[in-house]
């Protein structure tokens, strides 16, 4: 059996003004702090998932191809991530670790539901989905309240 691990980061700060927009996190959505800035959703757990899978596979879809995407009018990273899914190929994703640094929203209550989502939008065990959480003692910007940074490990194994 082969083993390989593609590691993804994302940040993005809040959007500053009182946006019609909500903030969207491991594809759900939630109303307990502003949206994140970007031309995307600016799902940064997606994104971050999504250049881990980029590591695995070798084919970049977070720049030129989401960004081609997002000016046909494609904004939910859910689509992106499913592009570096389809290039997978015989690699089976076997775990997936996410750490989050922020100030807010708080993360702790929403770990059940994010994992269940990662969960399914990868096509794994709930199990196999890993999530914590930082403030990093307000060190960074992301730590001090003004957005969130995300990092994704995934482990994909695959049949010699």
């Amino acid at each position: 059996m082969k083993v390989k691990t593609g590691l993804g980061l994302d940040s993005h700060r809040f959007v500053a003004d009182d946006s019609e927009r909500s903030l969207v996190l491991g594809g759900l959505v939630f109303q307990d702090a502003p949206a994140l800035h970007g031309n995307s959703d600016a799902d940064v757990i997606l994104h971050a998932l999504t250049d881990a899978i980029s590591g695995i596979t070798g084919k970049t879809v977070i720049g030129t191809v989401a960004d081609r995407m997002c000016r046909d009018g494609i904004t939910d990273s859910k689509e992106y991530l499913k592009v570096a899914l389809a290039d997978l190929g015989d690699w089976q994703i076997s775990h997936v670790s996410i750490a989050l640094e922020c100030l807010r929203p708080k993360i702790d209550p929403k770990v059940p539901a994010l994992r269940e989502s990662i969960a399914g939008l990868l096509g794994v065990a709930t199990d196999d989905v890993c999530i914590t959480a930082t403030t990093g003692e307000g060190l960074t910007d992301c730590g001090r309240g003004l957005g969130i940074h995300a990092s994704a490990l995934v482990t994909a194994t695959a049949n010699s």
